[in-house]
């Protein structure tokens, strides 16, 4: 029987979000195989839907897809996670810039609150609520584009981010660049905002990516 294409596109959905999950949570690791007759048979759903699923996973950055052979997790190289903190600090030091001057207090207070919760979250909701955190101060900005740009390079970066705080005691680290972050932001001091937020991400990635080299987990 035909499956109607409107149906196709939720299953496709529906896979798309079920190994996204997998992947960032390291329950699909780096290099595991992407078989389409596991996947449509995990999600009951035929080939064509698991084929759109990884396509755009692939085009996500989490997939990467090898002509007449399995799809695959993508590894996790050295040079992605350079190439990502150099994206994310050019992309999230202009959304910052430009948002400070229409900062309001309510803006402030609520990344606070963000904040507040990410102290007490557990690992597994640690990359959601920091996400949360740097939007909020982000959003005053009003480049929807730029917003959207810096969603889908922090969905390249979860995974990474991930290990930093299981792997890592790095999440107390975080929180105080945060609150000092949250501080120039209330003094309404942007170029001392930009200069924090730009050593915060340098310093997760420099973090990660030494501790994972000595562990022999990554690519360079």
């Amino acid at each position: 029987m035909h499956t109607p294409p409107h149906t196709r596109g939720d299953q496709a959905e529906q896979i798309v979000t079920g190994l996204r999950a997998d992947i960032l949570s390291g329950a699909l690791p780096p290099n595991a195989p992407l078989g389409q007759q596991e996947i449509a048979a995990r999600f009951a759903v035929s080939r064509i839907p698991v084929r759109e699923a990884l396509r755009r996973l692939e085009h996500d950055g989490l997939v990467s897809i090898v002509p007449n052979t399995s799809a695959r997790v993508t590894p996790l190289r050295i040079a992605d996670l350079i190439e990502l903190s150099e994206m994310r600090i050019a992309a999230e030091t202009l959304a910052l810039r430009r948002a400070v001057p229409n900062l309001s207090d309510a803006h402030i207070d609520e990344a606070e609150a963000i904040q507040t919760r990410l102290e007490a979250a557990p690992p597994a909701e640690f990359a959601q609520l920091n996400a949360d955190f740097h939007r909020q101060l982000y959003m005053p900005a009003a480049r929807p584009r730029l917003l959207a740009h810096i969603d889908a390079l922090g969905l390249l970066a979860e995974r990474y981010l991930r290990r930093t705080v299981e792997k890592l005691d790095y999440a107390g680290t975080s929180h105080a660049e945060h609150h000092a972050i949250l501080g120039a932001c209330r003094a309404r001091d942007a170029d001392h905002a930009v200069s924090l937020l730009t050593y915060h991400i340098d310093t997760a990635v420099s973090t990660l990516s030494t501790a994972l080299i000595e562990e022999g987990q990554i690519a360079t």
